[in-house]
C-alpha cells in the first residue's frame, strides 16, 4: 500500500497525518480549523501541514474526510452546518493542483467508518455503521471493508434525519434533525436554555453525572433521540454492529449502557439480543487514519 496522507477536516480541529499500511501514523500536525475564515485560508493551511507531514517521503496519495453534505465523485464540499460560509468548495482540485498529488474525497464519518471497520470496534464485523456524535451528528456504512456512498455520495448523513417532527431549528437541517435534538452542540444550547450553563456539553454530562436532576432529564432527552436514530436505522439496514464515536460519547456506564436498553425497547423483538453498540477502538486518530485509507 505505501504511504498515504490523511486529513481530517472538521469543524473545530484540522489534523493532517502521514499513515502507513497498517494504518499506523507516522507524521502528524493539528491546528485550529477557523472555518469562519473561509475556505481558502483554511485550504491554505492544509496545503501546508501537507507538505510538512509529507517531508521528502514518497506518496500515494491524499485522503480528505470532511463534514457533508459533499460530492466524492466531484470532489466539492456543498455547505455543511459545521463550515460556516462555506458554499460548493473544489477542494480535491485545489488540494490536488497546489500538491501535485492524487486527492480523494469523503465524507469524514465515512472515513472514520472506514478506519473503524479495518482495524478498530469493527475489524472482525462484515457490515458495520460507525455513529459520530460530536460538535454534529455523522454516520457511515462500511460493507466488505467498502464505504457505501450512495448514488450522491449522500448515505450515511444520519444527522438530518428526523427524529422529532416538532423538534428544535439548527443550521441548514430538517427542524427536529437528530443533529439538532442530540449532537454536542445541541446539548450544549440546550444547557445553556433550561440550565444556565456556560460550559458546553461536558459540563451537562458532568452535572449529570453528580446527580443534577435536570442535567439527568437533558441527556436522557438527547439518549432517546439517539436510539430512535438507532432503532431506524437497525429496521432499514440491519448492520452487524453499530460503532459509536466522537467526543460526547466516552461514558460507557452513563451513555452506552443506557442508550443499548432504549434502542432495545425500539426494535423488533428478534433485533433486541442481535444489536451490537461498541464504543469506537481508534479515537481520534480514525479520521485521520480511514481519511489515508481512502486514498489512492
Amino acid at each position: 500500500m505505501g504511504l498515504r496522507i490523511g486529513i481530517d477536516l472538521g469543524g473545530t480541529n484540522l489534523r493532517v497525518g502521514l499513515v502507513n499500511e497498517k494504518g499506523q501514523i507516522l507524521n502528524e500536525q493539528e491546528c485550529p480549523t477557523e472555518p469562519q475564515k473561509g475556505s481558502d485560508c483554511v485550504i491554505q493551511n492544509m496545503i501546508k501541514m501537507i507538505e510538512s507531514v509529507k517531508g521528502d517521503k514518497s506518496i500515494i496519495g491524499v485522503g480528505i474526510g470532511s463534514p457533508g453534505p459533499l460530492n466524492p465523485k466531484t470532489g466539492v464540499i456543498i455547505e455543511p452546518p459545521n463550515l460556516t460560509g462555506w458554499s460548493n468548495v473544489p477542494i480535491v482540485e485545489l488540494v490536488s493542483k497546489a500538491t501535485g498529488l492524487s486527492v480523494t474525497l469523503d465524507n469524514d464519518a465515512n472515513a472514520a467508518a472506514l478506519a473503524e471497520a479495518t482495524i478498530g470496534a469493527g475489524a472482525k464485523h462484515e457490515s458495520v455503521f460507525y455513529i459520530t456524535v460530536s460538535t454534529g451528528i455523522g454516520g457511515g456504512l462500511v460493507i466488505g471493508k467498502k464505504v457505501f456512498q450512495g448514488a450522491q455520495g449522500y448515505a450515511g448523513e444520519i444527522g438530518n434525519m428526523i427524529v422529532n417532527p416538532n423538534g428544535r431549528n439548527h443550521a441548514n437541517l430538517n427542524p427536529g434533525a437528530l443533529e439538532a435534538q442530540a449532537s454536542g452542540t445541541a446539548i450544549s444550547a440546550i444547557g445553556r436554555e433550561k440550565l444556565g450553563i456556560t460550559g458546553g456539553a461536558a459540563e451537562v454530562f458532568r452535572l449529570a453525572e453528580e446527580g443534577h436532576t435536570e442535567a439527568k432529564k437533558l441527556i436522557d432527552e438527547a439518549l432517546q433521540y439517539l436510539a430512535i436514530g438507532i432503532a431506524n436505522l437497525a429496521h432499514s439496514i440491519n448492520p452487524e454492529v453499530f460503532i459509536l464515536g466522537g467526543g460526547v460519547l466516552k461514558s460507557e456506564k452513563q451513555v452506552l449502557e443506557p442508550l443499548r436498553e432504549k434502542v432495545k425497547a425500539l426494535v423488533y423483538p428478534g433485533l433486541r439480543d442481535s444489536i451490537q453498540i461498541l464504543p469506537a477502538g481508534l479515537g481520534t486518530k480514525a479520521g485521520i487514519i480511514g481519511a489515508a485509507f481512502l486514498a489512492g
